[in-house]
């Protein structure tokens, strides 16, 4: 089992800045993949960033350019920096894990970004 706990969120106006962190525990050994998802108001879920154990990125369009995915092995977290937020950014941010046989989910975190 993996278990995720996701800080970071809350109010920030358009064109600041936020930095979410995902820290895991449990059988981290398992985990080949960490994502950030985010789900606005009666929307679908979406991938917003995905990093891998051997240190690849890749971001969703929406984002590229403004948010970037980090992790630090050490301290078994996963950090998405966000920049230049929008209205549109605001949303539940989630982070998953990807195990052997199974994805993980943290509780999500609050994102609101206000003109």
């Amino acid at each position: 089992q993996v278990q995720l706990v996701e800080s970071g969120g809350g109010l920030v106006q358009a064109g600041g800045s936020l930095r979410l962190s995902c820290a895991a525990s449990g059988t981290i050994s398992s985990i080949n993949r960490m994502c950030w998802y985010r789900q606005a108001p009666g929307k679908q879920r979406e991938l917003v960033a995905a990093t891998t154990t051997g240190g690849s990125t890749n971001n969703a369009d929406s984002v590229k350019g403004r948010f970037t995915i980090s992790r630090d092995n050490a301290k078994n977290t996963v950090y998405l920096q966000m920049n230049s937020l929008k209205p549109e950014d605001t949303a539940v941010y989630y982070c998953e894990a990807d195990g052997l046989l199974k994805g993980y989910w943290g509780q999500g975190t609050q994102v609101t970004v206000s003109t």
